[in-house]
């Protein structure tokens, strides 16, 4: 029988409240606080504000999504509208690095980096530039040595087209010249520029304290060139012409490609070099190192200095005759890209079919190179005729 019929409500509840166990009071309060809590509003306050914050990131992570599809240039307003910080964030980001930043990325262990120059006409793709780093990789012990390698690109199209190619890339643009655009020709107005601003920028490297090997993107590299260095020289240089012995100054230097420890001699010497543009003007770096390699001050301040043999760091001046002992080779006494373009494939195909050989064959020396071809020897004979008349001094005689 239903007692809420029969007895007074205020009876029957106080009387339920003294007949139930103390068991089922703890149970009916712990009901009781999860149906009825006393914050059960607040709680409900906090569900909605996360329910809100969780829609929020949820369209904010969609929005992200979308911005895939979205154009460049409109990407970046619609991020400068939401975070007015992110122009500036990005400038940041896509600053050109420092020079000490990069050469301390890719030196070796001893401070040691490599290093080439770049312009627009060098970098086109099937260009030198791709030429250059064919050889690396198809060389002996060769490719662990682009680790090292520093390509400074002389003006903005070479720097993109190094950013695609290599990870250590510095930006060296000069003001108020162009290096861009077409071949800088030989002893133009441009190229004397461009070679003595490379001269000026080899100087700073040695005050940052880093030694160099630096070379021209043309020089092909076949074997690793350290073994062949000498240990206790300031400064060495391949020649177009080498007579016999590294300390003999007769010997004709070619700058596309020397080693160069960092010290107070080279830096010094670098200075004077570069200074010595101005009194004779309209030469060109190597022609002055010519006229300066035997000036007393080069003996005053202690200066080391060694050619390198054209046996192991050959050229198309002076092609090395074993191909066993080759380490580099140079496409100097060349004139016009589509003839300089055109030997280095050969040369670089000569060394595959050299290295395809059985190692006996390779042993009895008789493979040779098929260079020069395009690159005629009688157009460097011709220039320097014309050059020999206008000389302070004339240039040493090509002899073995």
């Amino acid at each position: 029988m239903n007692l809420s019929h029969r007895v007074p409500s205020r009876l029957l509840k106080s009387t339920t409240n003294l007949t139930i166990s103390s068991h089922d009071v703890n149970h009916s309060s712990a009901v009781s606080s999860v149906i009825m809590p006393p914050c059960s509003r607040p709680l409900r306050r906090a569900v909605i504000f996360l329910a809100a914050i969780s829609i929020s990131i949820f369209v904010l992570h969609r929005s992200l999504d979308s911005l895939d599809v979205v154009s460049a240039s409109s990407s970046s307003s619609i991020f400068s509208r939401i975070f007015p910080s992110y122009d500036s964030f990005q400038s940041l980001e896509l600053e050109e690095p420092k020079l000490e930043d990069v050469l301390r990325r890719a030196a070796t262990r001893d401070n040691t980096v490599i290093l080439t120059t770049l312009n627009e006409a060098w970098s086109s793709p099937g260009s030198v530039i791709d030429l250059f780093f064919e050889s690396f990789r198809i060389g002996q012990g060769t490719t662990t040595l682009l680790n090292h390698l520093v390509i400074i690109a002389l003006d903005s199209k070479a720097y993109t087209r190094c950013r695609e190619l290599h990870k250590h890339c510095f930006s060296l643009e000069t003001e108020g010249v162009d290096f861009s655009g077409k071949e800088a020709y030989f002893m133009t107005r441009s190229y004397l520029k461009m070679m003595w601003r490379r001269i000026d920028f080899l100087r700073s490297v040695l005050e940052l304290g880093y030694n160099f090997v630096f070379t021209d993107a043309d020089v092909m590299w076949f074997r690793n060139p350290f073994t062949r260095f000498y240990r206790y020289a300031d400064f060495q240089i391949a020649c177009d012409h080498y007579l016999g012995r590294s300390n003999d100054l007769e010997n004709r230097p070619n700058g596309g490609f020397s080693f160069v420890r960092s010290n107070n001699r080279t830096i010094l010497f670098y200075k004077y070099w570069y200074a010595s543009r101005i009194r004779y003007s309209g030469y060109h770096d190597q022609d002055v190192l010519n006229f300066i390699k035997r000036e007393p001050f080069l003996v005053r301040i202690g200066l080391r200095i060694r050619f390198l043999n054209t046996a192991y760091f050959g050229g198309l001046c002076e092609p090395s005759k074993d191909m066993n002992l080759v380490r580099t080779m140079h496409a100097n006494c060349c004139f016009g890209m589509e003839s300089k373009l055109h030997d280095l494939r050969i040369m670089l195909q000569d060394w595959r079919d050299f290295m395809a050989l059985p190692l006996h064959l390779k042993q009895e020396s008789g493979f040779s190179w098929r260079v020069p071809q395009n690159c005629s020897l009688d157009s460097l004979r011709r220039y320097d005729e014309s050059m020999d008349e206008e000389e302070s001094e004339p240039p040493g005689e090509s002899q073995e």
